[in-house]
């Protein structure tokens, strides 16, 4: 086991040094001084921009640029924002949002696609299974801007029933409308991933042979039947949250929520590109962390897979 991560912890480095120089280079090799854009219409001194410059190691060629960040970004400095703020400061004030919306969204989706997965495995071919995949497939082929928007009308402004925006309020209560929107419009993989392995495993030979010795469907389907079938369904819900992590910003906008999502999209407005990458990077380990782990959790949900 200990083998299995040193070897993934190492398999991680390429992609994190490849994905940040990509980014890194994206950004700044996109037209235009940032520097001179924080000043509007009105025509900056050459001494400042010159000062400013210096400051954020803008005047130095790109690879030079690029080592320093990776330096400062490997003993735990993110570097500043334009407006003088820390990022640190700014990423530990805005995560903690994006999070809570990301994880209630995963949540949801998890338990509706092996609730709804299950049930229409176990039920192959019949009413409910039908019903369930049409929905399924509607719901996915909806974008989930109109989805959110739909939701904001009906569900905020017509019914009342929930907030029509977020803003300052930010608990798990305020946000759980935006969460069951993005779950909604997303579950149908997972929904159908977890169908199909509950119709295979039906078939194999260890389930057949529990139905021989005499045992029953509830204690069967709950360790034979799910618990072989959630593997592709929790893979896919690992990737939907380092996806989610990442994508977030049409939601955050809509529903006006202070997180990662919507401090990024406005640093990319402002031209802040220490911002972008270093938001954009720590989004990177995250996500290579979390199929980590994932891998990880393999073993435990079935047992005939070992690590050496």
């Amino acid at each position: 086991m200990l083998r299995y991560i040193l070897r993934r912890l190492l398999q991680a480095v390429p992609v994190f040094l490849g994905t940040t120089f990509l980014i890194y280079f994206m950004v700044f090799a996109m037209p235009g001084n940032p520097i001179v854009a924080l000043f509007g219409d009105k025509t900056p001194n050459p001494a400042q921009v010159a000062v400013l410059e210096a400051q954020y190691n803008l005047d130095k060629p790109f690879f030079v640029q690029y080592v320093l960040y990776l330096k400062n970004v490997l003993t735990g400095d993110l570097g500043t924002t334009f407006s003088g703020r820390n990022v640190n400061e700014v990423f530990g004030a805005t995560f903690p949002v994006t999070l809570k919306l990301v994880l209630m969204a995963v949540v949801l989706e998890f338990v509706l696609s092996v609730v709804i997965g299950l049930i229409s495995g176990l039920r192959e071919g019949k009413y409910f299974d039908n019903a369930s995949v049409v929905v399924a497939l509607v719901l996915n082929s909806l974008p989930v801007f109109v989805a959110l928007f739909l939701a904001q009308y009906f569900i905020g402004i017509k019914w009342g029933l929930a907030p029509v925006t977020v803003g300052r309020d930010t608990s798990w209560g305020a946000m759980f409308v935006p969460a069951l929107v993005i779950a909604l419009t997303i579950y149908v993989t997972g929904m159908r991933l977890m169908r199909g392995s509950v119709i295979e495993a039906r078939s194999e030979d260890y389930v057949r042979t529990a139905y021989a010795k005499g045992l029953t469907s509830r204690r069967i389907v709950p360790v034979h039947i799910a618990r072989n079938s959630l593997i592709p369904v929790v893979t896919n819900s690992a990737a939907s949250f380092g996806a989610l992590i990442a994508g977030t910003t049409i939601t955050e906008g809509i529903y006006n929520i202070p997180g990662v999502g919507n401090t990024l999209f406005q640093a990319i407005i402002r031209g802040e590109n220490a911002t972008v990458v270093s938001f954009v990077t720590i989004l990177t380990l995250l996500y290579v962390i979390v199929n980590i782990l994932v891998d990880l959790l393999y073993a435990v949900l079935d047992p005939r897979i070992r690590y050496v």
